[in-house]
């Protein structure tokens, strides 16, 4: 597997393009430009001009995710039991309906909206209902190696630790 080098926001078509066949990709930032949301967790970006070492860097963080989430992926079983490589967790009702919802779309962002129309489909009890049950399935999450990382105003997105490809110790975000 590589990782293609795509210029943002140059080569956005081919970006589209490498998103879509599951491709893995490191953007290069141009001059003044910001970041677009990522497509997925196989996506990455650095600020050129960027030295050898934190392009290589950031290459194999990227070969590190696609191995694991090809190898095997996160599975939630129909007794709310979340297993990742060889651990698992048992998860309560409410917390296995979001990590389902997660599961869905595994490396992209899900809307908050969404999340809690999953959980809750005539309305959320409260405002940050959603936010407490995040928190609590990050910390059950986090010993089978996957994180929930927040996407300020957009969601959030599920995807394997990048510090460890076996599933092992996850660092949270």
């Amino acid at each position: 597997m590589d990782v293609s080098l795509v210029r943002w926001p140059a080569e956005s078509a081919l970006r589209e393009r490498l998103g879509a066949r599951g491709d893995a990709r490191l953007l290069l930032l141009e001059d003044g430009q910001d970041p677009p949301l990522a497509l997925d967790c196989l996506e990455d970006w650095i600020r050129i001009p960027a030295t050898e070492v934190d392009v290589r860097a950031r290459v194999d963080a990227l070969l590190r995710r696609h191995q694991v989430h090809d190898a095997h992926p996160p599975h939630l079983d129909d007794d709310g039991v979340l297993r990742f490589a060889d651990k698992w967790v048992p998860l309560p009702p409410l917390e296995a309906r979001l990590a389902a919802s997660l599961l869905e779309r595994l490396g992209v962002v899900v809307r908050r909206e969404a999340l809690v129309e999953a959980m809750w489909p005539s309305g959320a009890p409260g405002r940050n209902a959603l936010d407490v049950h995040v928190l609590r399935l990050r910390r059950r999450l986090e010993p089978l190696g996957l994180v929930v990382r927040t996407v300020r105003c957009r969601g959030y997105l599920l995807e394997a630790s990048p510090g460890d490809a076996e599933g092992g110790m996850a660092v949270s975000s």
